[in-house]
């Protein structure tokens, strides 16, 4: 039987498309494989978010190549029109897609193959992504996204709230809305939508599953979506904004058209909403023209900010954006900075964990196996569960039991 292999680069819509491609493929009659080194096809999902999101793809393509000669590859996504347009001269690749290609992927994968029916496998992951949203219109001025993704396109409600009815009668117990721009999801549609209005709809779809949401854009959080997300109960509390920087100068030569004192108000209402909530962002250090006074500027937002962890990013300069051509910060002090924000993240992420020991959390059993078990919370902690005998994607109660350095301990309840 013919197997595949997926391997994602970046965001969580790569990661709901292959979620896709995987089920798609294995209903043709292929086998999944985890191990690429194995399969007979390997499809890389690509990322060009950054440099080392280009280089991270050639290195994987080389390895696979190396350790799997016969493997047909099929390089698919955001590389394939951006910062690595020549992947498709590569001598590996069997099949190279575009953004606007890759949609009939498992179409074209299996075209002129011979296979039968397969037995059902291991899903792709223990919770379903569902990719809702693509495309972005601003124009931020590091992003390449909008040029490699193109302008924003919403998936109608009716048939997003099919896929959802159809994952959680299947018994997926969590739903991860994905978008390249989730914020803004609706706005091309007509009649116009909502995200709010799609929470809504998707409420008495899913039944007992939960929703988590991809990350947010602070600009578009109004009163009602954020009234939606913090009254919903079947909504994860944990929510991720594409927050970039606290510098008004900063984020004016980003495009942003942001005021930090409006971040922070919006942070403390998320907060006071729901005050078990993980919050994170997305932060970049480095961009060009960042001053120190820029970078204690945001170091001290951070600080005092009821964010619970950050993920942080190093300026990348992409072709053909307005921010690769200007002068660029030093390498040594976009890693320094780099090093002080992650250090901070982990403080904050480590007390936000430490602030639940002792209490009952209800978590996803994401990898089985009673020795080395781990759940997440709907507030996106990743706990090593002692004693859990429940499969991967099962709901369990557990206990908190220690939080350090190591990560986080608990026990399952009942």
């Amino acid at each position: 039987m013919t197997s595949f292999s997926i391997q994602n680069f970046g965001c969580r819509v790569n990661q709901a498309e292959a979620f896709g491609w995987a089920e798609a493929l294995e209903s043709r009659g292929l086998a999944l494989e985890p191990d690429a080194a194995r399969a007979d096809i390997v499809v890389v999902n690509t990322c060009t978010l950054t440099r080392r999101a280009d280089r991270d793809v050639r290195k994987f393509i080389r390895r696979v190549a190396r350790l799997n000669p016969r493997a047909r590859l099929v390089i698919a996504g955001c590389s394939v029109e951006g910062g690595a347009r020549d992947l498709r001269e590569l001598p590996q690749a069997w099949m190279v897609l575009s953004n606007r290609e890759k949609d009939g992927l498992p179409e074209k994968v299996t075209a002129g193959l011979t296979a039968s029916p397969a037995a059902a496998s291991q899903p792709l992951r223990t919770r379903a992504l569902l990719k809702v949203q693509d495309g972005c219109n601003l124009a931020c001025t590091f992003c390449v996204i909008p040029q490699v993704r193109g302008r924003s396109r919403s998936l109608e409600p009716d048939a997003i709230a099919a896929r959802a009815r159809e994952l959680a009668d299947r018994g997926f117990r969590e739903i991860v809305l994905c978008g390249i721009h989730l914020s803004s999801y609706g706005r091309d549609l007509l009649p116009r939508s909502s995200l709010s209005g799609l929470l809504a709809h998707l409420g008495p779809v899913v039944g007992t599953s939960r929703v988590r949401l991809s990350s947010l854009d602070p600009r578009l959080l109004d009163d009602e979506l954020l009234g939606t997300i913090a009254r919903q109960p079947g909504i994860c509390p944990h929510y991720h904004l594409s927050l970039q920087h606290a510098s008004t100068s900063v984020l004016e030569r980003m495009g942003r058209r942001s005021q930090p004192s409006t971040y922070a108000a919006l942070l403390r209402r998320l907060k006071e909403a729901r005050p078990d909530a993980a919050l994170g962002a997305d932060v970049i250090v480095g961009f060009p023209g960042e001053t120190e006074a820029d970078f204690e500027c945001l170091c001290e937002f951070l600080e005092v900010s009821p964010l619970t962890y950050f993920h942080v990013f190093a300026f990348s300069p992409r072709p053909n954006t307005p921010a690769a051509g200007w002068p660029q910060v030093k390498d040594a002090d976009r890693r320094r900075r780099s090093a002080v924000l992650r250090k901070l993240s982990g403080r904050k992420r480590l007390a936000f964990q430490r602030s639940f020991v002792g209490r009952e959390l209800e978590g996803i059993v994401v990898k089985g196996g009673d020795a080395s078990a781990r759940a997440l919370t709907a507030n996106y902690i990743d706990v090593r569960v002692a004693g859990c005998a429940a499969p991967a994607g099962e709901v369990v109660s557990i206990r908190i039991e220690e939080a350090g350095p190591g990560g986080v301990r608990g026990a399952a309840v009942g």
